[in-house]
């Protein structure tokens, strides 16, 4: 499965420390990110990382793009509610796309747990027949 993954600078450090707790999980799929996000993930988890471009210089657009041809399966967006800053990928936009194309999306790291949980356990396994209808 395409798990995406983008994290706003101030939750930068919180998405590290979540892709080290779950790297058993996430090594068995392939992992996207926008640069910098993608960056820091690899450098602490020796994960491979597919990785945009940065999401203030058009790597949210690249996501979403990805998001639209149906190649992404999920999606986690750590984002600081309180600090939407115009040079962040856009949440609104992704969160929109997401719900637009039914790909599961966690804003926060409770959510977050709970779909990765469910992806090692096979609960996500509906988006590949999904992909063999198309």
């Amino acid at each position: 499965m395409n798990i995406g993954i983008i994290a706003h600078n101030s939750k930068k450090s919180l998405i590290e420390d979540f892709c080290i707790a779950y790297k058993g999980i996430l090594m068995k799929h392939e992992v996207y990110a926008t640069g910098t996000t993608g960056r820091r993930i690899e450098e602490v988890t020796n994960l491979h990382v597919h990785k945009f471009l940065p999401g203030s210089v058009g790597g949210d657009k690249q996501f979403t793009e990805m998001i639209e041809r149906g190649d992404m399966d999920m999606v986690i967006f750590f984002y600081n509610p309180a600090m939407i800053n115009q040079k962040e990928p856009d949440v609104y936009h992704i969160i929109k796309t997401c719900d637009q194309y039914n790909i599961p999306i966690a804003t926060n790291i409770a959510t977050a747990e709970s779909l990765i949980l469910g992806l090692a356990r096979g609960d996500l396994d509906w988006r590949e027949q999904l992909k063999e209808d198309y």
